[in-house]
């Protein structure tokens, strides 16, 4: 520490770059500081810096590590707490970013993050830190300041057990740990996903993922056919309504909570803080949201089990487009999503296109089959599970010919759930469908396709390899933008950071011109979870979530120059 004070105070007044001085291992009372990256001016992106405690130092108790659960969640615990330290210290010092001391803030999901990495000897913090600058000279004693004596604040308020709340940290890690074994058991169970009585599903608003508090907020409330209890590992019991394998129907009027309750079960694939509200909202981990999608390209995906015959010849079997319709996109979303392994697939009508979803009888009588290359998807979601067995939950407020293929229809009724079953089979009983069903006699073949590594290029000229997110919605791929609005899953900005590294990483070290889309989607997914989000980038960058297979193959297909061979020689 003394070594950096004086390093600090011997480049002071001078320019910018005597800064890279500073780079390097510092021993500091407690921990030590690592000076990884120098930013090169302050108007720059702030420098990369860690610091890492000795696991003794800090003091945790071994229950923190008992189980990778709860190692998830003591890093998620500790990044929150260093975050606000870090804004609680930052401070204007100069120009541009000078002074700037900052940590990615985690949302409502609990994740593994690169930003607390948590080894057998010690827990390391990833952070920024802008230096600081009069213009471009080197303001010395000012880093000295936020440094050598607001740094180690930081650090023994979020890093030292003695300094946290025992009983918040414990319920933190104990809620990560329940909704894991509560997953775990919905296979057992013959569910997809399960809804906790009291849960509060209404978020703030459309850019506030937090609990709704005001107005009318209805705790969910299982309906008793439909209720289920678990056991968890803290020893309390959890009921709630468990949705069935097999075709679950959401009906109601509009405004109802229908699209409420199914964005609940999107985000279930997550688990959540403790106070979210979601906290036993659980979804089996490959369930994936379905939409269409206008406008998307789409390369040799085999469309044909929904959409064959178009005009002018055009090959459904390895469908590519730079343009896709809605019906196209939305067909080749689900194909998509099967060829890398979802098993539950999550549709609302609201975002799906209409001539995707339903031909009703007039529409038959009018439009021969002979000119309707879509099959639509209720001749298809039942062959989907029989076939296949992909469960699928499907939000359904225009249309009752669904009916006739579903296991279990729940209506939302002023955002209490009720189970319509019997009530909807007797309606198709009475008023028998007049449509015929247009699915032939099974779902068709999925088959996998096999990236070309040529086609992926994450170069930009003379700066090299450029890769980055922008929020929640693109990666910055090279030269290219990815555009993952529709990929609706996506929960941090971390995720499409470590999903843009990560598909440059399977470049280099997986597209061999054999493996498939799936097997290097779930390689990558399997190489994390063995070794951590550094395997992707071992410059130990600290701007990265965990993400899954579903969305790494999401990014992977949106692509605008991916080359797909279907060579499987």
């Amino acid at each position: 520490m003394e070594r950096l004070r004086q390093t600090c105070e011997r480049i002071d007044g001078r320019g910018y770059r005597a800064y890279q001085d500073l780079r390097g291992d510092y021993r500091f009372p407690g921990f030590e500081l690592i000076v990884d990256h120098v930013q090169g001016d302050p108007f720059a992106r702030p420098s990369r810096l860690r610091v890492r405690v000795p696991r003794d130092r800090a003091g945790f108790p071994a229950s923190c590590f008992a189980s990778r659960s709860r190692i998830v969640a003591l890093g998620d615990f500790l990044a929150r707490r260093f975050a606000v330290e870090c804004r609680r210290f930052s401070e204007r010092r100069g120009s541009g970013k000078s002074g700037e001391i900052s940590m990615v803030r985690p949302g409502q999901e609990i994740l593994d993050r690169s930003s607390i990495r948590i080894e057998a000897g010690f827990i390391e913090a990833r952070f920024y830190g802008g230096l600081p600058a009069a213009g471009r000279r080197v303001l010395g004693r000012a880093a000295v300041s936020m440094l050598c004596e607001h740094l180690p604040e930081i650090v023994e308020r979020s890093l030292s057990f003695a300094s946290l709340e025992a009983r918040a940290l414990e319920t933190h890690l104990q809620t990560n740990e329940d909704a894991d074994r509560l997953r775990e058991q919905l296979e057992e169970a013959g569910l997809v996903a399960f809804v906790a009585d009291g849960a509060v599903l209404p978020r703030r608003s459309g850019v506030d993922d937090r609990p709704m508090v005001e107005g009318h907020v209805v705790p969910f409330h299982s309906p008793q056919s439909l209720r289920r209890s678990f056991t968890l590992p803290s020893g309390s019991t959890v009921s709630g309504m468990g949705i069935l394998e097999g075709v679950t129907l959401i009906v109601g009027g509009g405004f109802h909570g229908k699209s409420t309750l199914l964005s609940a079960l999107e985000a279930g694939v997550y688990n959540h803080i403790p106070g979210d509200g979601r906290e036993w909202v659980v979804t089996t981990r490959t369930a994936c949201k379905i939409r269409a999608e206008d406008g998307r390209r789409i390369e040799k995906v085999g469309i044909d089990p929904f959409i064959s015959h178009l005009p002018f010849g055009r090959d459904t079997g390895r469908f590519s487009t730079d343009d896709a319709s809605g019906s196209t996109s939305q067909a080749a979303n689900i194909i998509e999503a099967l060829e890398v392994g979802a098993d539950v697939l999550l549709v609302d009508e609201d975002t799906s296109a209409t001539n995707f979803m339903i031909r009703d009888h007039r529409m038959q009588e009018l439009i021969a089959k002979a000119n309707e290359p879509i099959v639509p998807f209720v001749d298809k979601v039942r062959q989907l599970y029989g076939d296949l067995g992909i469960s699928t939950v499907l939000v359904m407020g225009g249309s009752g010919d669904y009916f006739e293929s579903a296991d279990t229809v729940i209506a939302m009724e002023s955002y209490a759930a009720r189970d319509v079953t019997a009530e909807a089979r007797a309606i198709s009983e009475k008023y028998a469908s007049e449509r015929a069903s247009e699915g032939g006699e099974g779902f068709g073949e999925v088959r996998p396709r096999i990236p070309v590594r040529g086609s992926l290029d994450p170069g930009k000229g003379k700066r090299g390899v450029k890769i980055g997110a922008r929020g929640l919605k693109t990666i910055l791929f090279g030269k290219h933008a990815i555009d993952l609005t529709a990929v609706e899953q996506l929960v941090d900005e971390g995720q499409l950071n470590a999903i843009g590294q990560a598909l440059y990483y399977a470049r280099e070290n997986l597209m061999d011109g054999r493996r498939s889309v799936r097997e290097i989607a779930h390689a990558v997914e399997e190489q994390i979870r063995q070794g951590g989000l550094d395997t992707i980038d071992p410059r130990r960058i600290g701007d990265y979530a965990e993400f899954r297979a579903l969305e790494l193959a999401a990014a992977l297909n949106r692509l605008r120059t991916l080359e797909i061979s279907l060579d499987y020689s």
